[in-house]
């Protein structure tokens, strides 16, 4: 990127790269949980949360036969877990309208689509200066080059380049190397595919200077906005949709997801197109303490996913929130294998 102010900037430049095939990462297509691995796990949860996540399959179920809104923002961390196949076969089977993460999130699913494994292990590269340096990410820098030029978001863009051939040489002519791979080796565990491909939108919603990404002399910073801006429009009028009832999800977002809802809620609100009769549900690991929502001297106050995602928009907006309290990989499992029962 050009800059002509008055101070001094690192020259991007000086970054030397390494071939992602010899990257030591901690997650392979090994580890992931496919639909049919679902039996075979075993769950063992607080009643209470079970009955809980039981209410919330229901009212997926119920609102999506009713064509409404059922929106899930996940952290990376879902992806990282192996979890990227469930959400996937909830997005084919339509019981998701709508998918939306963190920029990691969506990084960690394209590594996966790419060649089957992700999670760089940071602690050894962090010291050797190696962290986040894997060439590759030139490509997801320059799908989004190509999608800002064809005015698209960022998960169109990137679920393009997964799924669509001329789209995907359009990205790679110019970027990809002798050693680097020319094709996604496992798009069937992608997300980001599995949104493309059933007319899903897949919204990104990401900082600048947040993400391994931007390490690069590939990074677009005008690229990254512009995309994620039509994201965020693509996001909020799909809340605008909630009128009459629909699911927000919150999977281990502690600030991205929360704050976007936030801001969209309102903006929807303010449209005329107010939500009414929302479920809200946040997955979490931390303990949850109601009172300390209207409490500025307790810690909880500022857990940003428990006070908004839970208290406020659906005190707001006639709804209810739920806290379901738990690692994902038992708590969205029994959610996935809820839904699958009950659909």
């Amino acid at each position: 990127m050009q800059y002509d102010g008055k101070y001094k900037v690192f020259d991007i430049n000086k970054i030397n790269t390494y071939p992602l095939s010899t990257r030591s990462n901690k997650v392979t297509s090994d580890d992931l949980i496919k639909p049919g691995d679902i039996d075979n796990v075993v769950i063992d949860l607080p009643d209470k949360i079970c009955s809980d996540i039981d209410t919330i399959a229901r009212a997926i179920i119920s609102y999506r036969k009713s064509d409404k809104p059922v929106v899930l923002f996940t952290g990376a961390h879902l992806i990282k877990n192996g979890l990227g196949p469930l959400l996937a076969d909830l997005v084919k089977r339509g019981l998701v309208s709508l998918v939306a993460g963190n920029c990691a999130t969506a990084i960690h699913d394209f590594e996966l689509a790419l060649i089957g494994q992700t999670s760089e292990n940071v602690p050894d590269a962090l010291g050797k200066g190696r962290f986040g340096m894997a060439y590759e990410f030139a490509y997801i820098n320059n799908a989004l080059s190509v999608g800002n030029e064809n005015k698209l978001g960022c998960g169109e863009s990137l679920g393009k380049t997964i799924c669509n051939e001329d789209f995907r040489s359009q990205v790679l002519n110019s970027v990809a190397k002798d050693n680097s791979p020319s094709s996604f080796s496992y798009p069937q565990v992608s997300v980001l595919a599995a949104c493309y491909e059933n007319n899903i939108p897949f919204t990104v919603h990401v900082g600048i200077g947040t993400d391994v990404i931007d390490q690069h002399p590939s990074f677009n910073g005008q690229a990254k906005g512009g995309c994620s801006g039509r994201d965020f429009l693509i996001y909020t009028n799909e809340i605008a949709k909630l009128t009459s009832g629909g699911v927000i999800l919150n999977i281990g977002s502690a600030v991205t997801g929360p704050e976007v809802l936030l801001k969209a809620v309102s903006m929807a609100a303010n449209a005329g197109t107010v939500p009414n009769n929302i479920i809200t549900a946040d997955f979490d690991l931390r303990s949850h303490e109601p009172k300390a929502m209207s409490d500025e001297s307790k810690e909880g106050y500022y857990f940003r996913d428990q006070k908004s995602i839970i208290t406020r928009i659906p005190q707001a907006f006639s709804g209810k929130g739920f806290y379901i309290h738990g690692d994902q990989k038992q708590t969205f499992l029994l959610l996935y294998k809820k839904i699958v029962e009950q659909s």
